[in-house]
Protein backbone atom coordinates (compact mmCIF):
# COMPACT_ATOMS: atom_id res chain seq x y z
CA UNK A 1 0.00 0.00 0.00
CA UNK A 2 0.99 3.59 -0.47
CA UNK A 3 0.39 6.82 1.37
CA UNK A 4 -1.61 9.46 -0.47
CA UNK A 5 -1.57 13.22 -0.04
CA UNK A 6 -4.81 15.05 -0.72
CA UNK A 7 -6.38 18.45 -0.25
CA UNK A 8 -9.57 18.60 1.80
CA UNK A 9 -12.13 21.24 2.68
CA UNK A 10 -14.27 21.45 5.78
CA UNK A 11 -17.97 21.71 5.06
CA UNK A 12 -20.30 23.95 7.10
CA UNK A 13 -21.32 20.92 9.17
CA UNK A 14 -17.67 20.22 10.09
CA UNK A 15 -17.30 17.17 7.86
CA UNK A 16 -14.39 17.08 5.46
CA UNK A 17 -14.47 16.48 1.72
CA UNK A 18 -11.42 15.38 -0.27
CA UNK A 19 -10.89 17.28 -3.51
CA UNK A 20 -9.96 15.56 -6.75
CA UNK A 21 -6.26 15.46 -7.58
CA UNK A 22 -5.69 17.80 -10.54
CA UNK A 23 -4.61 16.26 -13.81
CA UNK A 24 -0.83 16.00 -14.05
CA UNK A 25 -0.36 15.95 -10.26
CA UNK A 26 0.87 12.96 -8.26
CA UNK A 27 -0.74 12.15 -4.91
CA UNK A 28 1.91 9.70 -3.70
CA UNK A 29 3.33 10.52 -0.26
CA UNK A 30 5.47 7.41 0.03
CA UNK A 31 5.13 3.78 0.93
CA UNK A 32 3.01 2.65 3.88
CA UNK A 33 6.14 1.52 5.73
CA UNK A 34 7.44 5.12 5.52
CA UNK A 35 4.97 6.10 8.25
CA UNK A 36 7.62 4.84 10.69
CA UNK A 37 10.80 4.39 8.67
CA UNK A 38 10.92 7.86 7.07
CA UNK A 39 8.26 10.35 8.20
CA UNK A 40 8.22 9.03 11.77
CA UNK A 41 11.95 8.33 11.95
CA UNK A 42 14.24 9.59 14.69
CA UNK A 43 16.03 11.72 12.08
CA UNK A 44 12.88 13.55 10.97
CA UNK A 45 11.84 14.04 14.60
CA UNK A 46 15.32 15.34 15.51
CA UNK A 47 14.96 18.07 12.89
CA UNK A 48 11.97 19.40 14.82
CA UNK A 49 9.25 18.07 12.53
CA UNK A 50 5.88 17.88 14.27
CA UNK A 51 3.41 17.17 11.47
CA UNK A 52 4.82 14.27 9.44
CA UNK A 53 5.87 12.17 12.47
CA UNK A 54 2.15 11.87 13.31
CA UNK A 55 1.98 9.37 10.45
CA UNK A 56 3.82 6.81 12.58
CA UNK A 57 0.58 6.35 14.52
CA UNK A 58 -2.27 8.02 12.61
CA UNK A 59 -3.33 9.63 9.37
CA UNK A 60 -2.28 13.28 9.20
CA UNK A 61 -4.83 16.08 8.97
CA UNK A 62 -3.31 19.54 8.56
CA UNK A 63 -6.06 22.10 9.02
CA UNK A 64 -6.16 25.18 6.80
CA UNK A 65 -4.74 27.48 9.49
CA UNK A 66 -1.71 25.14 9.88
CA UNK A 67 -0.78 24.78 6.20
CA UNK A 68 1.84 27.57 6.24
CA UNK A 69 3.67 25.90 9.15
CA UNK A 70 3.32 22.54 7.39
CA UNK A 71 4.92 23.97 4.25
CA UNK A 72 7.78 25.26 6.40
CA UNK A 73 8.27 21.74 7.77
CA UNK A 74 8.35 20.26 4.27
CA UNK A 75 10.96 22.87 3.27
CA UNK A 76 13.02 21.93 6.34
CA UNK A 77 12.96 18.27 5.33
CA UNK A 78 13.86 19.10 1.75
CA UNK A 79 16.83 21.12 3.04
CA UNK A 80 17.93 18.04 5.01
CA UNK A 81 17.21 15.49 2.31
CA UNK A 82 20.70 14.00 2.33
CA UNK A 83 20.63 13.40 6.09
CA UNK A 84 17.18 11.82 5.92
CA UNK A 85 18.11 9.61 2.97
CA UNK A 86 21.29 8.34 4.59
CA UNK A 87 19.86 7.68 8.05
CA UNK A 88 16.48 6.09 7.30
CA UNK A 89 15.89 2.45 6.48
CA UNK A 90 15.83 1.77 2.79
CA UNK A 91 15.46 -1.34 0.64
CA UNK A 92 17.27 0.27 -2.29
CA UNK A 93 20.49 2.09 -3.02
CA UNK A 94 20.95 5.49 -1.39
CA UNK A 95 20.58 7.39 -4.68
CA UNK A 96 17.20 5.85 -5.40
CA UNK A 97 16.05 6.29 -1.78
CA UNK A 98 17.00 9.99 -1.89
CA UNK A 99 15.12 10.44 -5.18
CA UNK A 100 12.04 8.66 -3.80
CA UNK A 101 11.97 10.91 -0.72
CA UNK A 102 12.58 14.03 -2.80
CA UNK A 103 9.75 13.15 -5.19
CA UNK A 104 7.31 12.50 -2.33
CA UNK A 105 8.26 15.78 -0.64
CA UNK A 106 7.60 17.58 -3.94
CA UNK A 107 4.16 15.95 -4.14
CA UNK A 108 3.39 16.92 -0.56
CA UNK A 109 4.57 20.49 -1.15
CA UNK A 110 2.44 20.79 -4.29
CA UNK A 111 -0.66 19.60 -2.41
CA UNK A 112 0.09 21.98 0.47
CA UNK A 113 0.42 24.89 -1.95
CA UNK A 114 -2.92 24.01 -3.57
CA UNK A 115 -4.49 23.79 -0.11
CA UNK A 116 -3.07 27.15 0.91
CA UNK A 117 -4.39 28.80 -2.25
CA UNK A 118 -7.87 27.35 -1.59
CA UNK A 119 -7.95 27.96 2.15
CA UNK A 120 -8.14 24.18 2.56
CA UNK A 121 -6.28 21.52 4.52
CA UNK A 122 -3.90 18.67 3.69
CA UNK A 123 -4.58 15.01 4.40
CA UNK A 124 -1.95 12.26 4.23
CA UNK A 125 -3.42 8.81 4.59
Amino acid sequence: MSLCVDVFVREADGKWRVLDVPEGCDDSAGFEVWRETVWGSATVRSLGARFLPVLAENDLYVEAHEVRAFRDEVALLRANLELIATTTRRPREITEHRLQIETRLENIEAAALRAQELGAGVLIW
